[in-house]
């Protein structure tokens, strides 16, 4: 098995030699394939970390170490993210409408600061393609045994003020297909969507999604920025609460480059590394103000920078950039040590 040293020494120069986006393609491709090759299967099940179950939400998880949003938008590689071990996959951000994103180029590494900008957009081929999809991985039998999330946002044509229409038909169109889901209304990289995160638009949208999960229902959660105010994350957990809503998600990218250097020069939103310490104050700005259970994301790496989350106050964890940097052997790495802290 390729361990964290091996891959960062071998396999990520290969990658980091490819514009981000070509190897983030590849790296999908290669996976998709495996999930339809039994073989390749149990090739990555040699990086299965040991079980560490879980209850949240109403829902088993086999670990607490998930798959962030952003990476599997389309959901074409659920039975190979279950292969490596990972304890819940969250797919998407899945809109109504397909859309391309924003121009290329829009993924920007950062490997002395371990972090990565993005400016994606919502590229994805929309609710109705991946709903397709899904149906056809569980008509065939090779529908994963571990949770599968569904987070979903806005579509770019799409004005505010019919939002919550739009995250309705994502919703109407996905939930049989997710044990939970997500909306996003924290991504920086579509225009307005994080006004939807004010209390008078987030009660709108959480109170017509409500009216649309009908039994059996799906628990739901929101996606939030770490740049919030105290003001305004407290406002929102609120309306959160107010509307039954199952648990947070903590948290999206930054705008806040300050830990890059200044003349890097690119908008979008920071994860990685820079995100760590701001993510967790969030975390834990959450957990003194509301018993909401939270799924804690930004900065994940190792052992430590996890179970500063769970210390925090999260319940789960999730990982995307670091990920990218560390390659699939740090998800055993980390799910061991947190069964021996």
């Amino acid at each position: 098995m390729i361990g964290p040293a091996a891959y960062e020494r071998l396999v990520r120069p290969l990658l980091f030699s490819l514009d981000p986006e070509k190897a983030h393609h590849l790296a999908l491709a290669s996976l998709r394939a495996a999930s339809a090759f039994p073989p390749l299967l149990a090739t990555l099940r040699r990086f299965q970390p040991p079980l560490q179950p879980s209850k949240v939400f109403g829902l088993d998880f086999p670990n607490p170490l998930g798959l962030a949003a952003g990476f599997d938008k389309n959901g074409v590689a659920l039975p190979a993210w279950e292969a490596l071990g990972f304890g819940f996959v969250e797919i998407g951000t899945v809109t109504a409408k397909a859309q391309p994103g924003n121009p290329k180029p829009r993924i920007f590494r950062h490997p002395e600061q371990q972090a990565l900008i993005n400016r994606l957009g919502f590229n994805n081929e929309g609710a109705d393609a991946v709903a397709a999809r899904l149906g056809k991985l569980r008509a065939n039998g090779r529908w994963p045994k571990i949770p599968i999330g569904i987070n979903i946002g806005k579509s770019r044509g799409t004005e505010l003020a019919l939002a919550a229409d739009d995250y309705a038909y994502s919703f109407r169109r996905l939930r049989d297909f997710a044990d939970y889901v997500v909306l996003n209304v924290s991504s920086p990289n579509t225009a307005g969507l994080r006004s939807l995160q004010n209390e008078q638009e987030l009660r709108a949208l959480l109170q017509q999604i409500s009216a649309e999960n009908n039994a059996p229902s799906r628990p739901i959660l929101v996606k939030i920025a770490p740049d919030l105010s105290s003001f305004e994350l407290g406002s929102l957990l609120v309306a959160c609460e107010e509307n039954g809503i199952a648990g947070i998600v903590a948290t999206n990218t930054t705008l806040d480059h300050s830990a890059l250097p200044a003349a890097h020069g690119q908008t979008g939103g920071l994860s990685g590394r820079p995100l760590r310490e701001k993510s967790t104050a969030t975390v834990r700005t959450i957990r003194a103000r509301s018993a909401l259970p939270i799924i804690g994301v930004g900065g994940i790496f190792d052992a430590a920078s996890a179970r500063e989350k769970l210390e925090a106050g999260a319940e789960l964890v999730q990982v995307y950039t670091g990920f990218i940097y560390r390659g699939p052997a740090m998800l055993k790495a980390i799910v061991s040590s947190l069964g021996t802290a």
